[in-house]
């Protein structure tokens, strides 16, 4: 099905051409008709399978066939994305899509100057991509008015409550004077979001591409058992062994990004970084060098991590296994888009195995398991016996979203639960 077929103006579709669009996705296929018809919608997609074109080309054709001049500060269509890497993506894409038309789009997110974003908001704009925080801040200070918003956009939606945005999500959603159209888009599901989508959303359509929780089809998993002191060493030997010329390593803690990153140069490979200590400008370096191949590895957190965009990523990798198994879908979408073939690698401690069940319950795959030669955890059978007997295996839930938490990104945060954790544990030693 091609993008002429969907109505879409003859400027979008030279546009998407221009991109390399040929065909609609699964997700375009089953969300524009909807979106275009001003319905609300709660879609469960994985990243990677169009979504970005599937929510925002149908809004660019609603803004080209109702023109209306711009106003101060006035929005038009409003993307709340959960991080500043992913918005800024959404923000390109979008306006790739809208290069030959005179629609205008903005970003606003933090680790960026106020003066600079509010200079883009005086004079209107037609679609803003923002993260929730950020956005407040501008509401708070007048520089952005939603009193006339049309399309309200979640993407990520997940995401934003894991991170503790929820307060300000409900803070936004109680300032709009009317209902617009509201889009929530989610690879992953949780009793929270539902909870939110039936307050804010109104008879959506509900739109399932995939499995809810499921990994793409197109991603290899393979799990390397190991034991933690090991893992630098064995990580190194399959980037050299391998021969892999681009690597994404998520690891849980921003110490042990810069510990690979100092191991992996030692023997020869040139890595980045990408952490919350890091200023935007840096990642952004970090993030090219690593997209032209100066760089053969990127190693990152998390919250450093959300959004990136890497066109044929064949390899990520888990140094750490993620707090939350919902996590590791997030993670391993970076790879295997597009239909491309992926690679997905898992090094799990014994400390780390009931967090690997976790993740194939959630997944319903059992992952293979290759254990290498020299490499051989110690006591890995005994270890899997006594987890299994515990009642804490049998009880243990999965996503705990917590309302309460800071809207600031940096504090709301994986990285900053745990180390909030660690201090809780010093203090209480003391």
């Amino acid at each position: 099905m091609s993008f002429s077929s969907q109505g879409f103006s003859s400027d979008i579709v030279r546009a998407l051409t221009e991109c390399g669009y040929e065909k609609l996705t699964p997700i375009q296929q089953q969300a524009i008709p909807h979106i275009r018809r001003g319905e609300d919608i709660l879609a469960h997609a994985q990243t990677g399978t169009g979504k970005t074109a599937a929510f925002s080309l149908p809004i660019l054709q609603q803004l080209l066939d109702n023109p209306k001049p711009r106003s101060k500060a006035n929005v038009r269509a409003l993307i709340l994305a959960p991080a500043r890497e992913l918005a800024d993506q959404i923000a390109n894409n979008i306006e790739s899509y809208s290069k030959y038309t005179d629609v205008s789009v903005a970003a606003v997110y933090g680790g960026a100057k106020m003066s600079s974003q509010e200079r883009k908001l005086q004079a209107g704009v037609d679609v803003l991509v923002a993260t929730p925080g950020r956005l407040i801040e501008h509401l708070e200070l007048g520089n952005v008015s939603l009193a006339n918003l049309e399309v309200l956009v979640f993407d990520e939606a997940d995401r934003m409550l894991d991170m503790g945005f929820i307060g300000a999500i409900r803070s936004i959603m109680n300032g709009l004077s009317a209902h617009p159209q509201t889009l929530l888009f989610s690879a992953t599901s949780s009793a929270q979001m539902n909870a939110l989508a039936q307050d804010y959303l109104r008879k959506p359509k509900r739109i399932i591409v995939n499995a809810e929780n499921s990994t793409a089809s197109t991603v290899a998993h393979v799990v390397y058992p190991i034991e933690e002191e090991r893992k630098r060493e064995l990580l190194s030997e399959l980037i050299g062994k391998k021969n892999w010329k681009q690597v994404l390593v998520f690891v849980n803690y921003k110490e042990t990004a810069n510990e690979v990153v100092k191991e992996l140069k030692l023997d020869g490979i040139k890595a980045v970084l990408c952490h919350g200590d890091k200023a935007q400008s840096a990642r952004r370096r970090a993030l090219d060098e690593f997209k032209t191949g100066k760089a053969r590895v990127l190693v990152a957190t998390d919250v450093a991590a959300r959004g990136l965009d890497i066109q044929g990523l064949p390899h990520v990798v888990n140094y750490d296994m993620p707090f939350l198994a919902e996590d590791y879908v997030h993670r391993i979408g970076r790879t295997g888009r597009a239909g491309q073939q992926g690679h997905a690698v898992s090094f799990v401690s014994r400390k780390e195995e009931l967090t690997l069940v976790q993740v194939e319950k959630l997944i319903q795959q059992r992952i293979r398991r290759v254990v290498l030669d020299g490499y051989e955890p110690e006591s890995r059978d005994a270890l899997l016996v006594k987890m299994h007997s515990k009642p804490a295996y049998k009880n243990r839930q999965g996503r705990t979203n917590n309302a309460n938490e800071s809207n600031a990104e940096s504090q709301s945060s994986a990285e900053g639960r745990v180390r909030l954790m660690r201090a809780l544990k010093r203090r209480s030693k003391k």
